[in-house]
């Protein structure tokens, strides 16, 4: 039985001092999503608590599955959320290139030497092939790994097959019995029987590495001392420790990451499991949420920060994060939860500061608006938003040239539309002579007009709420009138009187 193993060690290896270094390791097959997310922030997190390094390492190997765009989404995920990298692409570094497809001359080197050793050799058969046993494998109820045809070609029947013009792929000559161990951080000993693993390609036919390999040379010639990665490559570490030896190198300190499930906790975070479930971080900017939200939530899949505390900074988790203490049990990705949290963030945010982001994300939707504007309206729904999406329902009726309210809502309590329409007239001619028009004195005068009519305040406040914003539920009204201006208060006051006399007019003709 081969065992490897790897002792939680902070700082780096103790036999070596070894300086941590860990890297993020994202394929550009599809946008940055929340388990790739989360695991950048733990290896983040991690190197920032012990002083470690922080690499990205682009694994672009798979030419085919490239989807354009997806690189430039990664790296600008990583940098919303505050995870910058030390090592990598824009950043330069001493253990480049930092894109496996800048790497080849490399893996070409590497694979040499695993064949000159014996533990590596070449495989001819074709996709065809492969295919078929695979199937007849299944229908005998066995694993569909390779049946290991090419294993043990004399040098007569390669020089056969090369002589017929067939490309070899590059396979790993794995242990037939036996098992291998090693010690994962966070889950204690796990064990392999080599009976199960089949000997999986390297180097494909058109020279470029397959994860298994490229992984294991980079690792190595990067010098990462810890991998922090999800746990669904559990399955890869046998045959990477069978790379490591063959190679004669030490490897680094393994971490499998839990399962982040989605919100019924039954299975994992998927997309296609639900209309509107967001997965990927583009589409969180997108809604309106923080980073520092995010960034707080995500820490919390998997580790806490103490027992009673859901709510800490980036440097309360770098001061107290350790991989260690990351929980091996999948955690649900409860969005309640996140909307809470984001909304607790909006709320501590210092009114600039959230009208600086308010501003950005209110552009981004197309909206012509200036930092002036975004600070006096902060005030008004700072308490009511959980998101910055939600922020557009709560202001979007200053930005329209005019309101459509519904007649129907228009009356005020106990008010039929005559009567709504004369309170609004009456509320038209309190407005137009007052000066200056600031809520302190609009609250003034709309409270003295609704005791002249003998009305409740919310009698008379909820049609000039309706008439202004088109909505029953909008801001406080009288910092909302003062932000809509004068002029525009006026011009909706009078068409709601229109509105509201026309439907009268229409009521009595039926």
């Amino acid at each position: 039985m081969t065992k490897v193993s790897a002792e939680p060690r902070r700082r780096g290896h103790p036999e070596s001092n070894r300086r941590v270094r860990v890297r993020f390791a994202p394929s550009p097959t599809g946008w940055l999503h929340v388990g790739n997310a989360r695991t950048a922030l733990f290896n983040w997190l991690y190197v920032r608590h012990t002083d470690g390094d922080f690499i990205l390492r682009i694994e672009d190997t798979d030419q085919k599955r490239l989807v354009p765009g997806a690189l430039g989404d990664i790296k600008s995920g990583l940098r919303w959320l505050g995870l910058g990298w030390d090592e990598g692409p824009d950043a330069g570094g001493d253990y480049g290139p930092y894109a496996q497809s800048e790497r080849l001359g490399i893996y070409q080197e590497h694979i040499e030497k695993l064949l000159d050793s014996g533990y590596a050799y070449k495989c001819y058969c074709s996709s065809e092939r492969l295919e078929r046993v695979r199937q007849e494998k299944q229908a005998r109820g066995e694993s569909p790994g390779y049946d290991r045809q090419c294993r043990n070609l004399s040098a007569e029947e390669r020089a056969a097959f090369e002589a017929e013009g067939i490309t070899p792929v590059f396979r790993l000559k794995m242990p037939l019995e036996g098992q291998i161990s090693f010690e994962d951080v966070i889950r204690g000993e796990i064990s392999f029987d080599f009976d199960d693993l089949e000997d999986i390609v390297l180097l494909k036919s058109d020279g470029y590495p397959t994860y298994h390999f490229a992984n294991v040379v980079d690792d190595h010639l990067m010098e990462i001392s810890h991998i922090m990665r999800g746990d669904e490559w559990i399955s890869s570490v046998p045959p990477h420790l069978v790379m490591y030896e063959a190679f004669g190198w030490k490897p680094p300190i393994f971490a499998h990451l839990p399962m982040i499930l989605d919100p019924s906790g039954e299975g994992k975070l998927s997309k296609r499991k639900g209309s509107g479930q967001m997965t990927e971080i583009r589409e969180f900017r997108t809604a309106g949420y923080l980073p520092e939200a995010l960034f707080n939530f995500f820490a919390r899949l998997g580790w806490a920060y103490s027992g009673d505390q859901d709510v800490f900074s980036r440097e309360q988790a770098i001061e107290r994060f350790d991989i260690t203490d990351v929980r091996p049990s999948p955690s649900a990705f409860a969005y309640d939860k996140l909307n809470w949290m984001n909304g607790v963030y909006i709320r501590d945010l210092p009114a600039d500061v959230l009208a600086g982001h308010l501003t950005a994300f209110l552009r981004d939707k197309g909206f012509d608006v200036d930092p002036d504007f975004t600070r006096r309206v902060v005030p008004l729904i700072q308490q009511r938003i959980q998101t910055l999406g939600e922020a557009i329902d709560w202001i979007d009726f200053f930005f329209a040239d005019e309101v459509q309210p519904d007649p129907a809502e228009l009356p005020g309590k106990k008010m039929d539309e005559t009567q709504t329409a004369e309170a609004l007239a009456a509320a038209y001619d309190v407005l137009a002579e007052l000066e200056p028009f600031e809520q302190d004195a609009i609250n003034s005068a709309l409270r003295a007009k609704a005791e002249d009519l003998g009305l409740k305040a919310g009698q008379f406040f909820q049609p000039i709420r309706i008439a202004v914003t088109g909505k029953r539920v909008a801001p406080p009204l009288f910092g909302t009138l003062e932000l809509v201006g004068k002029e525009t208060v006026l011009e909706r006051l009078e068409a709601a009187q229109k509105l509201l006399l026309q439907t009268t007019m229409l009521e009595q003709e039926e």
